[in-house]
Order: structure tokens, then C-alpha cells, then sequence
């Protein structure tokens, strides 16, 4: 029986408008799943054609806070103060805040978003003056990767992991979004409904952005499935799929920040660790080491071009359906991922927060695609394999498990990366729905774990929605659905994104600094 306590301190101006739309958006795919997909579709559609350049903005100025406060004094500040003590250890906390913010992006998108550029598959050539299929699309497309996974989009996570853990730890403000706007508006935004509206529409954005990346998890595993084993992905496979990773992170829900996301964050981290290096040393070193330097020079050279481009030079293939698809997930999950990684970093110096949550995560993403992408092109080149052909037959998220098969030792590998896979969905939704579940409490804390209803409640409905959106929104891509979702929850938080990095400016350079 649950305690009438954990009702009485529900956040019900939260709580209730959050669970209404997800709920409702849930039960739309039930009755009505053609709605539900066009509805996202369009918010799509609008949302990063009429605010693709605020996205590019704020992305590039985020980027440029974060390096700054890295690298100056403000890097020696303590979350808590000078005797405060971390938690975690520094592998344990890496892989914590690794493995929550990647959940499945890399492993989804290593081997296939390469070949998709490479291959101009779905048109993401024609606008960048560069062959298909050469050299230089090569180069092009692993330096597009980096640009897409590393430091920009890992500043906006850290950027708001920042301003949550200053806050709460040193300015011992409430842990919520609404918090980190006190320096701009001061204590009047924390009264009233606004509380309820900033935070509201924060959650909103998490559980859609969750959503499209449960969704995409789905679609690649499920492409898995048919591709290696012959049993035929669909909405049977689907749902059996969503059943099964949301008893994964309820389970460990239950058992808390410090045990259950802990246990899944290491085990999952040490398979992405082994998985790089295998590749690195079976796979043509040489050209991976070629490649990826190349592709960092040809990165460097275009970063203005591509930072602030919102769809008029690279075209609407290109960056509309990737890069600014990219920063709506990313700002989608950041106000709350902010959150997350606040509660995780107690004891922790600034310096240190953003070289576990900045840095290395930036850095690890490079080598990842620099390894996995050069191998897939290679092969590709060589031909080895035909992963565009692959691509073009079976979606976006399938030429993973051609590439996979062909490894040595496929038949091991195959089962582990989805073992891997379905781990970090989970991982992902644990620490998600235990960040939504706190947000809707009263007077939450860092060292405090929301009810389990709550954390089942909303990963039953997020869940819902991933299964609805593969199922019967999945377009040309196979995961266009879920883009749709992801853009969704990005333009729900977009400007709130906008007023935390205008905050921050304040916070760290005009405001006085509390130690």
C-alpha cells in the first residue's frame, strides 16, 4: 500500500498539468496514433524552421561560458564548500554521468550516421559542394559526427548541471530549473505559478526527449533482431521491448541512486571501454588514426560555418534533420539532465564538474565515432560490406548490425551490443524519470529518492509513447517519429534554455561568488 505521505507532497501544479499531456499523449496513441504523429510532425517542421538559428545561437554561446569558467578561477569553487565530500568515486561518477547523457546516442549513430553522410542517403550531400561516396565525403562526414557529439552539445548539458549544483549546494536554492533564474529575475520567480510553468515545461521536454530516445533505442533494436537473427521487427517486438526496459529501470529504481543507476552505470561503462579498444585493434588502425585527424582539421575549419548555419547553407536534410534535431534532444534534456548531474556532484570543484561532464565525455565521443565511423567507411569503401545498401532497405538505425556481423567474433558481439543497448536504456530512464519523479515533490533533495509510484508512473507513460511513435510514426528514416518527439521537447525549453545561459552570464560574472 503507498503512503498517504507521498501523495501529500506531491507538487500537484506540476505534477498534474506534466502527467496530463504525457498521460494524455499516451493514451492518444492508444485511440489515435495518426494524430499523435502529426501533431509532433508538425511542431517539428515549424519549430526548427522558424527557431533553427536561436538554436545555433545559444548552442555556440553555451560553449563559450563553459570553456571560460572552465579554465578561469571560478574552476576552483566547491559544490557545497571547502569541506564538503564527494559520493562517487572519479570512474564510478564518470561513468554515471557518461552513460546517463549518452543513454544510446553513440551506439545507435557510431557506424550509421557516417555511412548516412557518407552515402548521402537521404540528400544530407547535395548542399556541401562534396561527392558522395569519396575521400573527401569521408573526411566530410566524420568531421560533421564530431561536430555533432562532442563539445557543443556536452557544454549545454554541463552548463546547466552548473548552474543547478551552484544554486543548490553554495547558494542552498531549491533543486529545480526554476532555481537557476533567481539571478536573473531574483526571488519573484520562484512565487506564484511561474514555479510551476518553468519546471512543468521542463519535464514536459525530458519526457519527450526520453521518448525519442527510448523510441530510437526500439527501432535499432528491433532492426537488430530482423537483421541478425531473421525475426521480423514490428509492433509485437516493440511492445515486448518497451515491457521489457521498463521493468529493467524500474527495478532498479527501486533501489536508488547510489545502488541501482551505480551498478548499471559501471557495468554498462566497462562495455563501452572494451568495445572501442576491440575495434581500434582489429579494425584498419591506420586509416581510423588518418581519418580522425583529418576530420578534426576539416571540424576546426567549418565550426563558424556549421555553428551558425540554421538550415540556408547545408540545407534542410543536413541540418535540419541532424544537427538542429541534435540540439533539440540535447536542450530537451538538459534542463533536468542539470539535475541529474547536480545530484551526482556534491563535494566536486567546478574544474572537476566540467572535466567529467565536459571534457572527457566530449573527448570520448570523438574517439568513438573517429574509430567506429572511419571502420564502417573503410569497409564500405572496400567493400567489405554495403552498409548504405543496408541503410536504404531496413532505416536509419539498421546499419549497425550488418557492421556488427561482420566483426570477428560477430555472433558474441551481436547479443552483448544489444545486452549493452537495452542497459543503457534503462540506465538512461532510471536516472530521467528519478530526476522528473523528484520535480514533482516538494522540497526534494540531492540525497533523497522520490516514491517508486512516481518513477513507475512516468516510465510507463514515456514508454508508451516511444512504443506509439517506432509503431506507427516511423517515415523514411524508420525513427522519423521520434525525431518529431525530440524536436517536440527541444522547442518546449528552448527559451527557457536561452534564459539559463543569460542567467549563468550573470551568476558567474557580474553577481558576487559564493564560495
Amino acid at each position: 500500500m503507498l503512503k498517504e505521505a507521498n501523495f501529500k507532497k506531491v507538487r500537484k501544479g506540476v505534477f498534474w498539468p506534466a502527467f496530463i499531456v504525457v498521460g494524455g499523449s499516451a493514451c492518444l496513441g492508444i485511440f489515435n496514433n495518426k494524430a499523435l504523429t502529426d501533431v509532433a510532425k508538425s511542431t517539428f517542421t515549424w519549430s526548427l524552421e522558424s527557431f533553427g538559428w536561436l538554436y545555433q545561437l545559444v548552442s555556440i554561446v553555451a560553449l563559450f561560458i563553459v570553456a571560460i569558467i572552465t579554465f578561469s578561477k571560478l574552476g576552483k569553487i566547491r559544490f557545497g564548500g571547502a569541506d564538503a565530500k564527494p559520493k562517487f568515486s572519479f570512474p564510478t561518477w564518470f561513468a554515471m554521468a557518461l552513460t546517463g547523457g549518452i543513454a544510446t546516442g553513440i551506439i545507435t549513430y557510431g557506424v550509421n550516421e557516417p555511412i548516412i553522410y557518407f552515402g548521402n542517403i537521404y540528400g544530407e550531400m547535395a548542399n556541401t559542394g562534396v561527392q558522395p561516396g569519396t575521400p573527401m565525403a569521408a573526411i566530410y562526414s566524420i568531421a560533421r559526427c564530431f561536430y555533432n557529439w562532442s563539445f557543443i552539445p556536452y557544454a549545454m548539458y554541463s552548463l546547466c548541471g552548473l548552474i543547478v549544483a551552484y544554486m543548490y549546494f553554495n547558494k542552498k536554492k531549491p533543486l529545480s530549473v526554476t532555481s537557476t533564474l533567481i539571478p536573473l529575475f531574483g526571488e519573484k520567480v520562484t512565487k506564484g505559478i511561474w514555479p510551476n510553468i518553468i519546471d512543468t515545461l521542463s519535464l514536459l521536454a525530458m519526457a519527450l526527449g526520453l521518448a525519442s530516445s527510448l523510441g530510437a533505442g526500439l527501432a535499432l533494436v528491433g532492426s537488430g533482431l530482423e537483421i541478425s537473427y531473421g525475426i521480423k521487427q514490428g509492433p509485437i517486438v516493440w511492445l515486448i521491448l518497451s515491457i521489457l526496459i521498463t521493468a529493467t529501470f524500474t527495478v532498479a529504481s527501486s533501489s536508488g541512486i547510489d545502488k541501482g543507476i551505480k551498478w548499471l552505470a559501471d557495468f554498462n561503462s566497462k562495455i563501452f571501454y572494451f568495445l572501442l579498444i576491440f575495434l581500434f585493434i582489429i579494425g584498419p588502425t591506420i586509416y581510423i588514426c588518418r581519418t580522425s585527424t583529418s576530420g578534426l582539421g576539416y571540424w576546426l575549419q567549418n565550426f563558424w560555418q556549421w555553428g551558425l548555419d540554421p538550415g540556408d547553407i547545408g540545407g534542410e536534410a543536413l541540418v535540419m534533420w541532424w544537427t538542429l534535431y541534435d540540439w533539440a534532444i540535447w536542450i530537451a534534456y538538459a534542463p533536468l539532465m542539470g539535475i541529474f548531474l547536480a545530484m551526482i556532484s556534491y563535494g566536486r570543484t567546478i574544474r572537476q564538474f566540467m572535466i567529467i561532464n565536459w571534457v572527457l565525455p566530449s573527448t570520448f565521443s570523438i574517439v568513438w565515432f573517429g574509430i567506429w565511423g572511419s571502420t564502417a567507411i573503410k569497409w564500405q569503401q572496400s567493400g567489405k560490406i554495403n552498409l548504405i545498401s543496408t541503410i536504404k532497405q531496413n532505416g536509419a538505425v539498421s546499419g549497425l548490425w550488418t557492421f556488427l556481423g561482420n566483426l570477428p567474433l560477430g555472433a558474441i558481439i551481436v547479443p552483448v551490443v544489444m545486452l549493452t543497448l537495452i542497459i543503457s536504456f534503462a540506465t538512461s530512464a532510471d536516472a530521467m524519470t528519478t530526476t522528473i519523479a523528484s520535480l514533482c515533490m516538494e522540497g526534494s533533495k540531492h540525497d533523497e529518492e522520490p516514491p517508486l509510484w512516481q518513477k513507475i508512473l512516468w516510465g510507463v507513460s514515456i514508454g508508451a509513447i516511444a512504443f506509439f511513435m517506432v509503431a506507427y510514426g516511423g517515415g523514411e528514416q524508420g525513427v522519423d517519429g521520434v525525431k518529431y518527439l525530440a524536436a517536440a521537447g527541444g522547442f518546449m525549453v528552448l527559451f527557457i534554455f536561452t534564459l539559463q545561459v543569460i542567467s549563468s552570464i550573470k551568476m558567474f560574472f557580474i553577481d558576487d561568488i559564493e564560495q
